[in-house]
C-alpha cells in the first residue's frame, strides 16, 4: 500500500526541453532499482513544465528515495536544465488505485 508521496515540478530552461525529458527518460531505471518507490512517474504538463510524482509505503522509503541517485543527478543537474531549483512537495495519498 502507498501511503506517502513527493510532487516536484519543474519547469524547463528555454530550449532545454528535449535535455529535461532525455533526463527524466533515464532516471526511470534508478526508480525500478529503488525496492520502496512504489510508483514512479516523469510527465509533462505543458511545453516546458515538467513534474516527478512517486509513491512509498512508509516514510523510510520515501526518506531512502531522496538520498538516492535520482535526488542527487536532480541536485547536479538542476542548475543546467530548469528554471528554478526543484520544489519537493511531500504529500500524503488519501485513496489509491494500482495494479495487483
Amino acid at each position: 500500500m502507498v501511503t506517502l508521496g513527493f510532487l516536484i515540478p519543474l519547469e524547463a530552461k528555454p530550449g532545454k526541453e528535449a535535455e529535461v525529458e532525455s533526463f527524466l527518460r533515464e532516471a526511470l531505471p534508478l526508480a525500478e532499482a529503488e525496492p520502496a518507490t512504489t510508483a514512479w512517474f516523469a510527465i509533462r504538463m505543458s511545453p516546458s513544465l515538467y513534474a516527478i510524482v512517486d509513491f512509498f509505503p512508509d516514510e523510510p522509503g520515501r526518506e531512502a528515495h531522496l538520498q538516492g541517485e535520482i535526488a542527487k543527478a536532480l541536485t547536479e543537474r538542476a542548475p543546467d536544465l530548469f528554471e528554478k531549483p526543484p520544489n519537493i512537495i511531500k504529500t500524503q495519498v488519501i485513496a489509491a488505485k494500482l495494479p495487483d
